[in-house]
């Protein structure tokens, strides 16, 4: 009997990050989350997640705190023994304008959108390379590679993350570890709420409509469990905006 893969998510309580979860448990996937804040929330994502008949368990701790990730990885490793598939999903925004962005705001957005990448990949990493298998996926975004004004932060974070998943694809792919990311478009979560009119965005985008955290869940599932012979790639998840 083929033991069943487990999958951490990052930023997994609402959003993008749950959606990935529960289409990873369609899958038979056991999940386990991490969130930062909402108990109840992260409490009701475990709750749907087991519905579907597997395990799931929920880590609160902050990503951008290395001491903290490290002692919760142990945690997670100690209760499942592996770690197959890494989602590498928080993030926040703290946009301004760049004159007018003080240095709190850059750091908070570094911090927890790319260092955080490196804390939390570090010790599963380390895990995957025993294991002789994994598969890590990376949220960036269309605006990691193409920019936007008044997210010079957030902008540098998420392209940091693309040279982060390519060099880091070229180093494991000989110890049967694959390493993507996927790079979100307008979607419609929490985080993109406050945009305002949208109907100015739709002109941009071809199939006329902001996408759904479940597009690029989908998208994930296939970087991490179908895609076998694809690593270092950049999955753009846009609707066609940057055709």
């Amino acid at each position: 009997m083929t033991e069943k893969k487990v999958a951490l998510i990052t930023g997994a309580s609402r959003g993008i990050g749950k959606a990935c979860a529960l289409e990873l448990a369609k899958a038979g996937c056991d999940i386990v989350i991490n969130y930062a804040g909402n108990d109840d929330a992260a409490n009701k994502t475990v709750e749907e997640i087991k519905a579907l008949g597997v395990d799931a368990q929920a880590f609160k701790f902050d990503v951008s705190n290395q001491t903290e990730v490290d002692e919760s990885i142990a945690k997670i490793i100690e209760k499942f023994g592996r770690i197959d598939i890494l989602i590498n999903n928080a993030g926040i925004t703290r946009d301004d304008l760049f004159i007018r962005m003080d240095s709190d705001k850059w750091n908070a957005v570094i911090n927890t959108n790319l260092n955080s990448v490196f804390y939390v990949s570090k010790p599963v990493v380390k895990l995957m390379m025993k294991q002789r298998s994994g598969a890590i996926i990376n949220t960036t975004s269309v605006v990691g590679l193409y920019g936007n004004a008044g997210q010079a932060n957030y902008s540098s974070a998420k392209a940091g993350l693309v040279g982060f998943t390519k060099s880091l694809a070229k180093e494991l792919g000989s110890r049967g570890i694959r390493v993507n990311a996927v790079a979100p478009g307008f979607i419609a979560t929490d985080m993109t709420k406050d945009l305002g009119n949208t109907d100015e965005y739709m002109k941009l985008i071809p199939l006329k409509r902001m996408g759904q955290a479940e597009d690029v869940a989908k998208a994930v599932k296939f970087l991490a469990l179908d895609g076998e012979y694809v690593t270092g790639q950049v999955l753009q998840v846009d609707g066609g905006l940057i055709i």
